[in-house]
C-alpha cells in the first residue's frame, strides 16, 4: 500500500510539472509571435476592448511604446479613453498618458472623459487625485478652463500636500490656458504660499515666478517663513526661492550706509585695512576704528544667515544660485563665505568648472583676498582647454596681490613656465598675466620685468611681441624708474629678429628719448640702425623714421627752437646755416630722410615727407613738439572679465559677456529707495485661527484657570454668576438693541429682579465655600475656592457697571 501511495503521488507531482511547462510554453509562444512582429491595429483593438484587465494593460502598454518610438495612435483614441474609468491603478496612469499626448487633436472625444476625471478628484487614493488634476490641466482645451480652475481650487485645500503640489504646478498650465483666470489663480498661489509644507512651496514658488513674478505684494506675508523653509527644501525649489527672494529683496529692502566701528587688531601687510588712510583712522575711537559700513536691514539679515548651510548642498547649481545671494545682496564682509564652497566646484566637471570659475572670478573682482588661501587650486593643468585655464590665469592675477610671498613666486615660476611653451594662445596669455601682476602691485613690478625681459631674447616671435607690448605697458607707468630697461631693451636689437618685436623695442626707445636732457641712447641706437635701413621691414622702418624725428625735434627744443632745420639748396636754405647742418643729430636726421625718400613703401616716402615739411618751418616747432613729444596716457591692462560686473552672477549672459546677444536676460531690479520701500509692519505674519480662541476668552473675562476647571468653553466655571446662562436663556445680552426697532429687550424691572436672585445664590455659595474650607485641608481645594471667591467678586463688579449703563439708558 505503500508503495501504491508512493507511486500516485509521484504521478501527480508529474503531472502538475508538466501542465506548468505547458503553460509557460504557451505564454511564451504568445508572447514571442507578438514581440516578434508587431501587432495590427485590429488586434491592438482587440486587447483594448477585452474584459481582462490584463490583456488591456498590455494593449496600453503597446500603444505607449509605439508613442514613443515615433508613431501616430490616434487612431486608437476612442478605445484608449474609453478605459478611463477603470479602476485599475496601472491603466489609469497608460490611459492618462494618453491623452496627455493627444487630446488636443481630438477635443470632442477628449470632453467625454472630463466627467470621470472630475470623479477622479473626489478617490480615496492620493496618487488618483494627483493623477487627475494633472492630465485636466495637461488637456489643452480652452474649453476647460474653468473646469481646470475649480479642480485646482479643490486641489489647493487639499489633505494631501502630494495633490497640493500637484495643484501648484497645475496653475501656470492653466494660465496659460486661459489667461482670464488670472484673478483666481493668483488667489490660489497666495494660499499655497503660506502652505506650511516645504513640500509644496517649492512648486508654490515655481508657479509664482512662472504668471506673476513681479507681484512681490504676495509674499509680504510669508517672507519670514519663506526663509525659514528654505533649508528644509529640496533642491529645485531651493532654487527657484533664492531666485525669487533676491529680486524681492531688491525691491523691499532699501541700501542705508552707515559706520560700524571695528576693533584694532593686528593687521598682516598688504591687508584690506591698509586702504583707508590715516585721516579716516584717526576718526575713529580709541578703541576702534570706524569704517563706512552697510546697514542690514533684519529681515535681510536673516535671509543672509539662512544661506551658510546651502552651501553645503550636493547640487552645484544651489552653490551658484547662493553665490548670486551674496554677491548681490551682502555687505562685502559676507563674501568670504563663498570662498571654499566655490573652490570645491573645481574638482567637478569641466562644465561646472567653467560655471565656478567665472562665478568666482566676478566676486573676486570685488573681493580677491577671500581666494588667496586657494591659489594652488587656480593652477593651471596641462589636461585644462582653453575656456578654463584662461579663467585660472584671469583668476591668479586678480588674488596676487593678496598672497605671501612665497605663493607669489609660484604663480610667476608657472606664468614664466607657460609663456615658454608650444601653445601660441597660452604663451600670450601668461605674458599678459604677468603683466597684469605686475599692474596690480607695483612692488613686484620690478621682478615681473624681469621675467619679460628674459623672455625678449626668445627666439619664438609671438613670445617676443606680447613680452615687449607688456613691458611697454610698465615701463609707460614709471619712465624714470626704467631707464635702465630701456638700455637693455636697445641692446637686444642686435639679436632680436621678429619684426613686430624690432618694431616696439625701437618705438620705446623714442618714446623715452627725452629723458636726461638728451643724455640717453637715442641718437646712438638711430645711427646703428641707419646702417642697415634698407634692410629692416616695413614696420621697422617707420619707427625708424618716427625715432629721426623725435631725436632731432627734442635737439631743436634743447638748441635752437626757433632755427629752421638742415637742407639742401633746392629747399631754400642759406649758407648761414652750415655749422647747424654739420650737426650729427641734423645729419643723421636728413640721412634718414634721404633713405626713406627712395623707398619703394608710399606709406613711407609720405611719412619722411610730412616729417620734414614739418620740422622744416621755425614756427612749426611748437607744433612739431604737440604731435610727436607728447606724454602718452598711461595704458592699462584691465581684466578680460571687468566689463560684466553689471550682469546677473549665474546667468547665461556673464558666461557670454555679452548681454545684448542672450535673448530673454533680464536684469536684477535696482535697489529701492528709502521713501519708496515697503514698510516693515507688512512682513509680519498674520494672525492665525490658533489666537483666535485666547482672545475670545480674553475679551468675555474667562481665565485660563476656570476654562481648565470647568473642561471646556460649554460648561460654567465653578462659583461663576449665574448672570451668564439666565442671559443666554433670555435672549440677546441686556444693553444690546435689537436691529428692528433699535429698544432693549429686558426690561430694567425683570433685570434687577433677577440680579437680586443672582445675589441671593452668591450669598448662599459663599457661606457654604466658607463650610467647606473650614472642612477641608487639602491645599488644592482651597486655591479653587478663592479663585471662585476672585469670580464672584468681578461678576458683581460686572453687574454693577451693567446696572449703571442700564440706568443711565433708561434715564
Amino acid at each position: 500500500m505503500e508503495s501504491l501511495s508512493r507511486i500516485s503521488s509521484v504521478l501527480e507531482t508529474a503531472r502538475d510539472l508538466t501542465l506548468e511547462a505547458a503553460q509557460s510554453a504557451s505564454a511564451a509562444g504568445r508572447t514571442g509571435s507578438r514581440g516578434g512582429k508587431q501587432l495590427s491595429s485590429k488586434e491592438t483593438r482587440k486587447l483594448l476592448n477585452s474584459r481582462m484587465d490584463r490583456e488591456v494593460l498590455d494593449g496600453l502598454r503597446r500603444v505607449i511604446t509605439m508613442m514613443s518610438r515615433g508613431t501616430d495612435c490616434s487612431e486608437f483614441f476612442a478605445d484608449v479613453v474609453k478605459n478611463v474609468a477603470s479602476p485599475t491603478l496601472e491603466i489609469k496612469k497608460l490611459v492618462y498618458i494618453y491623452l496627455l499626448q493627444y487630446a488636443e487633436s481630438e477635443p470632442d472625444l477628449a470632453l467625454l472623459s472630463i466627467n470621470t476625471i472630475q470623479k477622479a478628484l473626489n478617490d480615496q487614493n492620493q496618487v488618483i487625485r494627483a493623477l487627475a488634476i494633472r492630465v485636466m490641466s495637461g488637456i489643452r482645451v480652452p474649453v476647460i478652463s474653468q473646469i481646470v480652475a475649480l479642480a485646482i481650487k479643490k486641489g489647493v485645500t487639499d489633505m494631501s500636500a502630494y495633490v497640493r503640489k500637484c495643484a501648484a504646478l497645475a496653475i501656470p498650465k492653466c494660465y496659460k490656458l486661459d489667461p482670464t483666470t488670472m484673478p483666481q489663480l493668483t488667489d490660489h498661489l497666495s494660499t499655497l504660499l503660506g502652505d506650511k509644507s516645504h513640500y509644496v512651496m517649492g512648486a508654490a514658488v515655481m508657479a509664482f515666478l512662472e504668471i506673476c513674478p513681479t507681484r512681490y505684494d504676495l509674499i509680504h506675508t510669508h517672507y519670514r517663513a519663506l526663509v525659514k523653509m528654505l533649508i528644509d527644501m529640496d533642491e529645485w525649489g531651493q532654487l527657484a526661492l533664492l531666485r525669487l527672494l533676491t529680486g524681492y529683496a531688491r525691491q523691499s529692502f532699501p541700501v542705508v550706509k552707515g559706520k560700524r566701528v571695528v576693533k584694532k587688531k593686528n593687521k598682516a601687510p598688504g591687508s584690506a585695512d591698509e586702504f583707508y588712510s590715516e585721516d579716516e583712522a584717526a576718526v575713529g575711537e580709541a578703541s576702534g576704528t570706524q569704517e563706512l559700513s552697510r546697514d542690514v536691514d533684519p529681515d535681510l539679515e536673516l535671509l543672509l544667515k539662512a544661506c551658510p548651510l546651502l552651501l553645503q548642498s550636493r547640487s552645484s547649481a544651489v552653490i551658484i544660485a547662493v553665490a548670486r545671494v551674496y554677491r548681490h545682496l551682502a555687505p562685502p564682509e559676507y563674501l568670504a563665505r563663498l570662498a571654499g564652497p566655490l573652490v570645491s566646484l573645481l574638482r567637478a566637471s569641466v562644465d561646472i568648472q567653467h560655471i565656478a570659475l567665472i562665478s568666482i572670478v566676478s566676486v573676486a573682482l570685488e573681493n580677491a583676498q577671500p581666494f588667496s588661501q586657494f591659489a594652488t587650486h587656480f593652477l593651471v593643468h596641462h589636461l585644462d582647454p582653453p575656456h578654463i585655464w584662461r579663467l585660472k590665469l584671469e583668476a591668479l592675477t586678480l588674488i596676487f596681490p593678496y598672497v605671501n610671498i612665497h605663493t607669489k613666486n609660484l604663480i610667476l615660476s608657472e606664468l614664466e613656465y607657460f609663456a615658454q611653451g608650444y601653445d601660441k594662445e597660452l604663451i600670450k596669455e601668461a605674458v599678459r598675466a604677468i603683466g597684469r601682476c605686475a599692474q596690480s602691485e607695483t612692488r613686484n613690478a620690478a621682478r615681473c620685468l624681469r621675467v619679460l625681459l628674459r623672455q625678449v631674447e626668445s627666439s619664438d616671435g609671438t613670445l617676443v611681441a606680447e613680452s615687449l607690448t607688456v613691458i611697454r605697458h610698465i615701463i609707460q607707468q614709471n619712465p624714470t624708474a626704467h631707464s635702465k630697461t630701456v638700455i637693455r631693451l636697445a641692446k637686444a636689437l642686435d639679436t632680436a629678429t621678429n619684426p613686430t618685436a624690432r618694431a616696439s623695442i625701437i618705438w620705446l626707445v623714442g618714446e623715452f628719448s627725452g629723458m636726461d636732457d638728451g643724455n640717453n641712447v637715442a641718437a646712438d641706437t638711430l645711427r646703428i640702425l641707419a646702417k642697415n635701413f634698407s634692410s629692416e621691414s616695413v614696420q621697422a622702418k617707420q619707427q625708424i623714421v618716427l625715432l629721426a624725428a623725435k631725436v632731432y625735434a627734442h635737439h631743436l627744443n634743447r638748441t635752437q627752437p626757433t632755427r629752421p632745420p638742415p637742407g639742401t639748396e633746392e629747399d631754400g636754405i642759406s649758407d648761414d646755416d652750415d655749422e647747424a647742418q654739420k650737426h650729427p643729430i641734423a645729419l643723421l636726421f636728413s640721412y634718414i630722410l634721404l633713405l626713406a625718400r627712395y623707398d619703394l613703401s608710399y606709406d613711407l616716402r609720405d611719412r619722411a615727407r610730412f616729417y620734414k615739411s614739418l620740422l622744416a618751418v621755425p614756427s612749426s616747432t611748437q607744433l612739431a613738439t604737440l604731435l610727436l613729444l607728447a606724454p602718452k596716457p598711461t595704458p592699462q591692462a584691465p581684466s578680460p572679465s571687468s566689463g560684466r560686473e553689471g550682469l546677473t552672477l549665474g546667468s547665461a549672459a556673464m558666461v557670454i559677456g555679452k548681454e545684448e546677444s542672450i535673448r530673454g536676460y533680464e536684469p536684477l531690479p535696482d535697489w529701492v529707495s528709502a521713501d519708496r520701500a515697503p514698510s516693515p509692519s507688512v512682513r509680519e505674519p498674520p494672525v492665525t485661527a490658533d489666537s483666535a480662541p485666547r482672545s475670545t476668552m480674553v475679551a468675555t473675562g474667562i481665565s485660563s484657570k476656570d476654562q481648565a476647571r470647568s473642561g471646556g468653553y460649554g460648561k460654567q466655571p465653578l462659583g461663576a454668576s449665574p448672570k451668564f446662562s439666565q442671559l443666554e436663556e433670555r435672549g440677546p445680552a441686556v444693553g444690546v438693541q435689537s436691529k428692528s426697532n433699535g429698544k432693549v429687550e429686558t426690561s430694567l424691572e425683570d433685570f434687577l429682579a433677577s440680579d437680586d436672585e443672582s445675589e441671593d445664590e452668591d450669598e448662599e455659595s459663599e457661606e457654604e465655600s466658607e463650610e467647606e474650607e473650614s472642612e477641608e485641608e487639602d491645599s488644592e481645594d482651597e486655591d479653587a475656592d478663592d479663585d471662585d471667591e476672585e469670580d464672584e467678586e468681578e461678576d458683581d463688579s460686572a453687574d454693577e457697571k451693567e446696572n449703571a449703563q442700564l440706568l443711565g439708558g433708561s434715564k
